[in-house]
């Protein structure tokens, strides 16, 4: 089943400077599906503030979804809706207009994680929305998807920039050694700064997304 994916820009209306914004996230976009090229239809802007993708499984969605997080600056943070079901396009004039169940519920989404941010969980930044319909399974994967995205969002919410950066830098198989190279400090240093930012989490759950999805 397709996983639609829909992004939005957190706190869009308050940024100071739209454009470098919008330029700033298609280039982290672009280098993270270069990274990480799982998506069966490239994330691309929308329109407003919004971005949309489309994900062959759950995994591959949960996986490239968790780069863009930590490859992000932190001027520039997106909440992610995750729908699953069916997606496909609108005969218009206009291409590329996006329609189907799988696009409703990643909305529905959007605005389950909003309303979750904005009353109790701040640092959330996924959800994921079926149809209610799925077999056991299924619902299964998706409760316990939750679970684990609350976990992962505060987790990465609470990451320094430089925490983020090398966190996304061992995901990809990159040395402690040559980030640190990267960065101008210690491989000591590294190490400290990604056990104590609950980097190790983060990095066993991406290899179980990578070893889930293929």
């Amino acid at each position: 089943m397709p996983i639609a994916v829909i992004a939005d820009i957190v706190g869009s209306r308050r940024l100071s400077d739209r454009d470098r914004s919008q330029t700033t996230i298609e280039r982290v976009i672009a280098a993270v599906d270069t990274e990480l090229p799982v998506a069966r239809t490239g994330m691309r802007a929308t329109f407003a503030d919004e971005f949309q993708a489309v994900f062959a499984s759950l995994e591959d969605a949960l996986a490239w979804v968790l780069l863009l997080q930590l490859a992000l600056p932190e001027s520039e943070q997106l909440r992610f809706g995750f729908g699953i079901g069916e997606v496909g396009t609108v005969d218009s004039a206009s291409p590329d207009i996006a329609d189907g169940p799988g696009w409703w519920r990643a909305r529905d989404a959007i605005e389950e994680v909003h309303s979750l941010a904005e009353r109790a969980v701040p640092r959330a930044r996924t959800r994921i929305v079926g149809s209610g319909e799925e077999d056991d399974a299924m619902t299964d994967r998706i409760r316990m998807a939750n679970a684990y995205l609350l976990a992962r969002d505060e987790i990465v919410g609470a990451m320094s920039e430089r925490a983020r950066r090398l966190t996304y830098g061992r995901c990809l198989g990159r040395t402690q050694r040559a980030l640190a190279a990267d960065e101008g400090i210690t491989q000591s240093a590294v190490s400290q700064l990604l056990a104590s930012s609950g980097a190790p989490a983060i990095l066993a759950g991406y290899a179980a997304l990578n070893g889930g999805s293929r």
